[in-house]
């Protein structure tokens, strides 16, 4: 019986002494290293809440910006542009076909979406300017998108 008391009490000694490491603890007594790992449990709720705080501040400032996710990928005979904004607006679409206008761009195949979001695929073919590249595409399609929320 006595041995088995020891093991029970040298068991729990050897976790308060890991309590102790994990909890950066000085404390030489057990109560005193029970204390400081809860003052240590204290402080990490406490950082939780302000990352937690941080994270929602975040989340709102991107969500409040609605970055466009805009994809042009340069085909054999013209470019495969996606484009998806997580709001919407009526004038949206035809700023576009305006820009591929602009461009020189015929949309060959068009697929758009505008519910809840904003969502456009489309294949262009070039019509009349030669050695456009998908970042001048890119851009144009952004220019659309920002000027059409300034109006």
């Amino acid at each position: 019986m006595v041995s088995r008391e020891k093991k029970i009490k040298a068991g729990l000694h050897e976790k308060l002494q890991l309590l102790r490491s994990l909890t950066k603890s000085n404390a030489l007594n057990d109560p005193s290293i029970v204390l400081d790992a809860s003052r240590y449990i204290r402080e990490l709720k406490q950082k939780v809440i302000k990352l937690n705080r941080e994270l929602a501040a975040s989340q709102s400032i991107i969500s409040d910006k609605q970055s466009p996710l805009v994809t042009v990928e340069t085909l054999e005979n013209g470019f495969l542009i996606n484009v998806f904004l997580s709001k919407t607006n009526p004038a949206l679409l035809v700023s576009i076909l305006e820009s591929f206008e602009e461009l020189g761009l015929s949309v060959m195949e068009a697929s758009a979406s505008c519910a809840d979001s904003f969502c456009l695929q489309a294949f262009g073919g070039e019509n009349q300017v030669r050695g456009l590249d998908a970042y001048v595409v890119k851009e144009a399609v952004l220019q659309a998108i920002r000027n059409c929320d300034e109006d």
